[in-house]
């Protein structure tokens, strides 16, 4: 008889666990951040404790898995509104990589060593570090790679970082301080192009020197 309750609380649970993984998006399975690794361990031993423990009533164990799927559903509906709270969850990218100088000092912050580096990039084929112009330490762990382009003409490079000017109709300052330029002239360059109003901006980038990549919100 216990054995059937195990068995039967085993199948109870998968497909419990896979409906509350559905509800909560498939950004948890994809791209696990800090919190989203809590949870999902916390979950698990939940689990755990519900197939071990035959004799206590399911709903101990399934009470506090719904509330995690309630709290985790509710932080990621507030991070969607909040630039602030969602760096506080998922943090912010990190440049390892700067124009092909490495920045030791972020990599300390980071805690990550070359050998890091060096593994990541081989596992993206790249096994010289002169090849890579921008190295992106992601907030789930991943590093995400630019290669360097062939140099113009005249000798000169011209890459531009690889982050948003504006998110959600907000001015990205440390994005822009990066390029050696301010809101005003991003404001002067957005004019130009039709766009008055900053917080109808969803996602605006640089893709060269004077080509912006922007995209509006859904009205």
């Amino acid at each position: 008889m216990k054995m059937t309750t195990i068995l039967l609380r085993t199948v109870i649970m998968y497909f419990f666990i896979l409906l509350i993984y559905r509800l909560m998006g498939k950004r948890e399975i994809g791209q696990l951040s800090v919190i989203d690794l809590v949870v999902s361990i916390m979950l698990a031993e939940l689990a755990v404790v519900a197939l071990e423990n035959p004799d206590k009533p399911l709903m101990n164990t399934v009470l506090p898995m719904i509330l995690l799927a309630i709290i985790q559903i509710i932080m990621a509906y507030l991070s969607l509104k909040s630039q602030k709270l969602r760096e506080l969850m998922d943090g912010k990218p990190s440049v390892l990589i700067d124009k092909g100088k490495i920045n030791e000092k972020e990599m300390k912050k980071q805690r990550y060593n070359f050998n890091d580096l060096l593994s990541q990039l081989r596992e993206k084929d790249i096994s010289k570090l002169q090849d890579v112009e921008f190295a992106i330490l992601e907030p789930s762990g991943t590093l995400s790679v630019i290669k360097k382009n062939d140099e113009h003409s005249d000798g000169e490079r011209d890459y531009i970082m690889p982050l948003p000017l504006i998110l959600d109709g907000k001015i990205q300052e440390e994005h822009l301080a990066r390029i050696n330029k301010t809101s005003f002239w991003l404001r002067q360059q957005l004019r130009k192009l039709g766009y008055r109003d900053i917080k109808k901006i969803s996602y605006c980038s640089m893709d060269g020197p004077n080509t912006f990549f922007i995209d509006l919100m859904d009205e």
